[in-house]
């Protein structure tokens, strides 16, 4: 397993300077300047000359390149142009909020996939896995943005249950501990019920899928003449099988909440990565935009990594394999 992590890092590493490359290429090429957006877009020439200076905007893209590589091989990430403070700073408060909301929606994601491919395969073509069914595949043919929006319209606008937006209420640094988690539980239903609802069609469908292919197997037609009840050969004698590809799919969620959690925090005006990404955006903040697309990179390859992990742990005839 050792050996086989080893080689991926060093497969990713190219494969990240890849991705930055063209990122910093595309960013440059896209028409406008930080000068037009940053500051006040009727500035003097001299002004906005002195600024191109400042932020090294005035050299060759070359020379732009190089100096950026370098800098990132001895981990300095630039300073943001926007919030003129350290981009190391600005993502790494950014990240803690988008932790939160993602390890949230996939521990949705799992719980309720799972559940729901279980009870939909313990009794097959019943009005449980009818209904399920046609829920799972509308959930998971939905946009998430016009999700989002419709679940704003219903539980924040009409019925006025949740808040709309942000991470906390105005004034909340005043409320007591307990007070204050709730407060950010509330906050955080909406979003993480979005991406994992989403996340839990998809997992429900592909388990259920697994767990009746697998209904032939001869070790599970051994378990039943051995007399053993049909909900333990499922909970204990297929699932583990079928969570083989469900681990696989584990670590292709990973690009999931990440794209996904960049439309919904823009949504509700979470605090977040996503957030900063695109604030930065708009700004053409170039050095933030580069180090969340690294960020991002960073995630996905770990995420391909973890999946990797979890296969060999929960099938020990793929540790030979590698």
């Amino acid at each position: 397993m050792t050996r086989l992590v080893l080689r991926r890092i060093l497969t990713a590493i190219p494969l990240l300077w890849l991705v930055v490359t063209l990122t910093f290429v595309v960013v440059h090429a896209v028409p406008g300047s930080v000068t037009d957006l940053v500051e006040n877009p009727r500035l003097n020439p001299q002004a906005r000359t002195l600024m191109r200076q400042r932020y090294g905007l005035d050299e060759p893209l070359s020379v732009q390149y190089v100096r950026w590589l370098a800098a990132l091989g001895r981990g300095d990430l630039g300073v943001s142009f926007l919030y003129r403070q350290p981009v190391r700073r600005v993502v790494a408060r950014a990240i803690p909020p988008t932790l939160l909301l993602a390890g949230t929606a996939l521990l949705l994601d799992l719980g309720f996939g799972i559940l729901l491919a279980l009870l939909a395969v313990a009794r097959p073509r019943s009005w449980f896995d009818r209904i399920s069914t046609f829920l799972s595949l509308g959930l998971y043919g939905m946009p998430s943005f016009w999700l989002a929006g419709l679940a704003i319209l219903v539980f924040s606008v009409g019925l006025g249950w949740l808040p709309a937006s942000h991470m906390h209420s105005v004034g909340a640094d005043v409320l007591g501990p307990g007070a204050r988690l709730v407060d950010l539980l509330r906050h955080l239903i909406l979003p993480a019920g979005i991406l994992g609802a989403v996340g839990a069609a998809a997992t429900a469908r592909y388990l259920r899928s697994t767990l009746l292919d697998i209904q032939g197997a001869r070790y599970l037609l051994a378990a039943r003449a051995r007399g053993l009840s049909r909900r333990r050969i499922l909970w204990v004698h297929a699932l583990r099988p079928a969570l083989l590809p469900l681990v696989t799919l584990l670590g292709l969620s990973i690009p999931f909440l990440v794209s996904g959690s960049l439309v919904i925090e823009v949504i509700f005006a979470w605090p977040g990565v996503g957030r900063v990404l695109w604030t930065a955006a708009w700004a053409r903040d170039i050095p933030v935009i580069l180090a969340v697309t690294l960020l991002g990179s960073i995630a996905v390859i770990a995420g391909n990594l973890l999946a990797d992990a979890l296969y060999m742990i929960v099938d020990p005839r793929a540790r030979s394999a590698s």
